[in-house]
């Protein structure tokens, strides 16, 4: 783009860069990486659950999921939580509604003690229903 400056007609160059583009195709990348993240957490965790001959599907809206894999990490709802902010964090997912549903999904292989643990820390903050995950056996 040229420029007139003055009388002389003395034309000069105006080198700038348009940042905007840029500024657009990383706050999409953001918005992508906000969306799949939370996804891709949950997909990676595996978790063996138990088998069961009877049980009932719980209802996905209302459910808050806690998981604790084989080699102890706990998360609530697919975050990350440790295991000393895991009441804290129930806190915070659970309101004094006692229409919530508290589902644990342990490892087959992860002592009774976490479990017993996890379900005391519900109880304490007065949960309506409390249930564990099971894999339904095949008749």
């Amino acid at each position: 783009m040229k420029v007139e400056t003055g009388a002389r007609k003395r034309r000069r160059l105006i080198a700038e860069m348009n940042l905007i583009p840029l500024i657009d195709v990383s706050l999409i990348l953001v918005i992508i990486f906000m969306v799949l993240t939370p996804i891709l957490v949950q997909h990676q965790l595996t978790v063996k659950l138990p088998k069961a001959s009877s049980g009932e599907p719980a209802s996905a809206d209302s459910a808050v999921t806690v998981q604790i894999t084989k080699s102890g990490a706990v998360t609530v709802d697919g975050t990350a939580v440790h295991w000393e902010d895991l009441e804290r964090e129930l806190v915070l997912r659970l309101p004094k509604s006692a229409g919530k549903t508290l589902l644990v999904e342990a490892d087959r292989s992860v002592p009774v003690e976490k479990v017993v643990a996890v379900l005391d820390a519900a109880k304490k903050l007065g949960v309506g229903r409390l249930g564990v995950g099971v894999t339904p056996e095949a008749p």
